[in-house]
C-alpha cells in the first residue's frame, strides 16, 4: 500500500507541478502585458487553456487507473487514455520553449520500449524541464535520452538563469526524489547538481532486460 500511495503521489506531482509551472509562467505573462501587447496576452492565455486541457486529461487517467478495479462508473474513455511516452517527448520541449526555455532534444531510438519504462523516461523530463522552468527560465537547456535493447540513459543540462537569478544549490525537493524513485525502481542510477561551469544537471540511467515485453 505504501509503494502504491508513493507511485500515484509521483503521478500527481508531475501531472500537476509541470503543469501549473507552465501556466504561472504564461499568467504572469499575460498579465504584464495585457494592455501594451494584447497580441503577446492573447497567446499567453492561448497556452494556459490548451495546458490545462491537457491536464486535466491526464489528471482523469491516473484517476482511472485508481477507479479501474470493478468499479461501473468508470467509462470507457476513461480506461483508454493514452499513456505518455517517449513520442511525447517533443511536446514537453515545445511546452519549455512557451516559457521561455531553448530547448534542444535528441532522442536515439534503437529499441521497443515496455509501456512502462517509456512513461518513466517521459515523467523523467518532464520534471527536469519543470525544475528548469520554475528555476533558470529564460535559459538554455539540452536533453538527450539514449535507448537501446539493455537501457536507457536521461542527460538534462540548462546553464543557469540569464538575468541574476541566484542558483540552485543541489538537490531538493519532491521533484527529485521522485526522479530517483522511479529509476531506483529498475535498479538505475540517479544524479542531480549543479554544474562546475553554471547551470544544473539531471542524469538517469534505467537497465531493464535485453528483450523486454510490453508492460
Amino acid at each position: 500500500m505504501a509503494d502504491e500511495r508513493r507511485r500515484i503521489a509521483r503521478e500527481l506531482h508531475d501531472v500537476i507541478g509541470h503543469s501549473m509551472s507552465l501556466i504561472a509562467v504564461k499568467a504572469t505573462v499575460a498579465n504584464h502585458v495585457a494592455d501594451a501587447r494584447p497580441q503577446e496576452a492573447r497567446a499567453a492565455l492561448a497556452i494556459i487553456e490548451q495546458t490545462s486541457r491537457s491536464t486535466l486529461a491526464e489528471i482523469h487517467r491516473v484517476l482511472g487507473l485508481l477507479r479501474s478495479d470493478g468499479d461501473p462508473r468508470l467509462t470507457q474513455e476513461e480506461t483508454h487514455l493514452p499513456v505518455p511516452g517517449v513520442a511525447d517527448l517533443p511536446g514537453l520541449a515545445d511546452h519549455a520553449r512557451s516559457a521561455g526555455v531553448e530547448v534542444d532534444l535528441t532522442v536515439h531510438e534503437e529499441a521497443e520500449l515496455p509501456a512502462a519504462v517509456a512513461m518513466s523516461i517521459y515523467r523523467i523530463v518532464q520534471q527536469a524541464l519543470t525544475n528548469v522552468i520554475t528555476h533558470a527560465a529564460p535559459t538554455h537547456c539540452s536533453v538527450s535520452v539514449h535507448i537501446n535493447p539493455r537501457e536507457t540513459t536521461i542527460e538534462v543540462l540548462d546553464d543557469g538563469p540569464r538575468h541574476g537569478r541566484p542558483p540552485r544549490t543541489g538537490p531538493g525537493g519532491h521533484g527529485l526524489i521522485g526522479m530517483r524513485e522511479r529509476v531506483k525502481l529498475y535498479g538505475g542510477t540517479f544524479s542531480a547538481g549543479p554544474r562546475p561551469e553554471g547551470g544544473f544537471r539531471v542524469a538517469a540511467r534505467l537497465p531493464y532486460d535485453e528483450n523486454p515485453t510490453a508492460t
